[in-house]
């Protein structure tokens, strides 16, 4: 990944055409199936239209591995977008001022019992609606029409025959444009009142339309390997749910801190520092909103690399210039840490660790209220925080399940419903120094999670010995910035080497490198072979106890970044 393709587009390109919608249309049949097949009586109501400046996408999601990437390309062409789980109730949804729902993809059959389903409240606002891939067959189903195995699964490229140039969803796009499937099911019967608009080969509706702006597209738009996906959805964005673009860091900035000044008011936060662009955005943000209130707190849990804290502390009280209390408390994790080889368990007693470390440290300040934090939304849908029963949980993240069900300080996440990218444009906006904006990403339970097995000091010398190695010639390459991580693992596994004509017995060293835009998927990093000659013969002879080295070459999925 380029640095150019890390960074958002802040100017959005060429101004669409824009058309109205039909949101004050009759209630339809389409309303009194829905409402219906939800086992609720349909009845209609107005709702008090939202601050004008307020506008949004929102993604209903029905389980698909690349329902968050729906929302990712949204919000790049500058329309605020959130993804929720379909059974979500529409209280929460109101605040979002919607103008459209995009139905995503997933992993159902909408005739298997208990299939989830579209909630009533999508077809009862008169919004303009897109189903993608499973949820175009939502639609389908819960509208009237039939959908039923295809006499072959559809998976990979397809062309598309464009049979209604009209469509304002499918304006500009090329003639026979190539289009990405993944599905077993076909549409054999359209809703009432739909038309086809494009079809494959092998499936006859690829794209339907209604006259109440309801469409449904059979192939997913939002992966890469449909090359004028994005250009469909901003269609769908601009052209038929009339939004403005209005999605800049420069507002998400301005609400972000008038937000938060209103919420704090007189009271008082500390920010737990971990050296990352994430808290350090966090933390600039907050103290452009309360000042002085805010207090860093840097944890030294003994588990970062090396230089780490000495680094990070300089940057801080050099660059941005807020009160920041150092905490040595090495001893105090490792201790916990003893004997611990689960993954689940070490991301656990760390995150409960750090409370209760913020906590003390909070009775010494004084009365603090606020604990703010760097989680950004792939945290929070990895770790099934989202509350989407179509969707698994892979791990815990530190700043999403790692903290114990009661504590006293209130949580602060400004950044909760932002990628890594743009929290990168965000810190630049804010005049961050580029070596903290453009750090790679290090999770929070540090090399405990680096560390196959027990946490010893051994070990983490070990490990902060090899991964110093790595990042060095790493940055030597001028690759740091074009690789979303770069690190290296100490399993457990001992291998016999041989060395200046002894037998060894030592540790194998991992290396793991990938390339990302927001690490919800990831692809191994194709580092040239001299590189990882460099770097394994650096590693066995000069860090004591490793006499191997390998390259992880997983992608993600079926593989996490991380080994634990």
């Amino acid at each position: 990944m380029t640095e150019e393709q890390s960074q958002p587009k802040i100017n959005p390109e060429a101004e669409p055409v824009r058309v109205k919608t039909t949101g004050d249309i009759e209630v339809s049949t389409y309303l009194e199936i829905a409402k219906e097949m939800a086992g609720e009586k349909p009845v209609v109501t107005k709702e008090a239209a939202a601050p004008p400046e307020r506008e949004s996408i929102v993604v209903i999601d029905f389980g698909s591995q690349y329902s968050l990437l729906i929302a990712r390309r949204i919000r790049e062409s500058h329309v605020y977008c959130e993804m929720v789980s379909y059974d979500t109730p529409w209280e929460k949804i109101a605040p979002l001022n919607p103008k459209g729902f995009v139905l995503s993809g997933g992993p159902a059959s909408v005739y298997q019992p208990n299939a989830p389903l579209a909630p009533a409240w999508v077809y009862e606002k008169h919004l303009p609606v897109l189903g993608i891939c499973y949820g175009m067959q939502a639609v389908t189903k819960q509208l009237g029409g039939k959908v039923a195995p295809g006499e072959r699964q559809e998976y990979g490229h397809a062309v598309l025959h464009i049979s209604d140039r009209e469509s304002p969803l499918l304006a500009g796009l090329d003639d026979a444009p190539t289009v990405w499937m993944s599905h077993g099911d076909r549409i054999e019967e359209m809703p009432a009142g739909f038309k086809a608009l494009a079809y494959t080969e092998n499936s006859p509706v690829a794209i339907m339309g209604s006259w109440d702006n309801i469409y449904g597209i059979q192939f997913h738009p939002e992966v890469a390997h449909t090359p004028q996906g994005k250009a469909i959805l901003k269609n769908f964005v601009y052209n038929i749910c009339g939004c403005q673009g209005n999605w800049t860091v420069g507002n998400f900035i301005n609400e972000s801190i008038a937000r938060t000044g209103k919420l704090v008011g007189d009271g008082k936060v500390i920010n737990a520092l971990s050296g990352g662009v994430d808290s350090a955005v966090v933390a600039t943000l907050i103290h452009r909103a309360i000042g002085d209130q805010l207090v860093c707190i840097y944890v030294d849990h003994g588990l970062h690399r090396r230089e780490e804290v000495e680094r990070t502390t300089k940057v801080f009280k050099e660059n941005l210039g807020m009160q920041i209390i150092y905490v040595d408390a090495a001893e105090r994790f490792l201790t916990r840490l003893k004997g611990v080889i689960d993954p689940e368990v070490k991301r656990k007693i760390i995150g409960e660790e750090f409370i209760e470390v913020f906590e003390e440290e909070a009775n010494k300040i004084g009365k603090v209220d606020f604990l703010a934090q760097g989680t950004l939304y792939p945290d929070v849908i990895e770790s099934a925080a989202s509350g989407s029963t179509a969707s698994a949980k892979i791990k815990t993240h530190h700043n999403v399940g790692g903290l114990p069900a009661e504590m006293r300080l209130q949580l602060i996440e400004p950044l909760r419903y932002l990628f890594k990218d743009e929290v990168r444009q965000v810190g630049l906006e804010l005049g961050m120094p580029e070596e903290m904006v453009w750090r790679q990403p290090f999770p929070g339970p540090g090399l405990a999670i680096r560390i196959i097995g027990e946490v010893t000091k051994e070990k983490l010398e070990i490990l902060r010995s090899a991964d110093f190695i790595v990042m060095n010639e790493i940055k030597k390459a001028n690759l740091y910035r074009q690789l979303w991580q770069t690190f290296a693992v100490l399993t457990d596994v001992k291998s016999v080497g041989v060395m200046g004509d002894y037998r060894t017995y030592g540790y194998l060293c991992a290396l793991r490198a990938v390339t990302s835009e927001d690490a919800m998927t990831a692809d191994w990093a194709r580092l040239p072979y001299d590189l990882l000659a460099r770097i394994s013969n650096r590693v066995v002879n000069e860090v004591p106890g490793i006499n191997r080295v390998v390259y992880d070459i997983t992608s993600k999925p079926p593989s996490t970044i991380e080994w634990e």
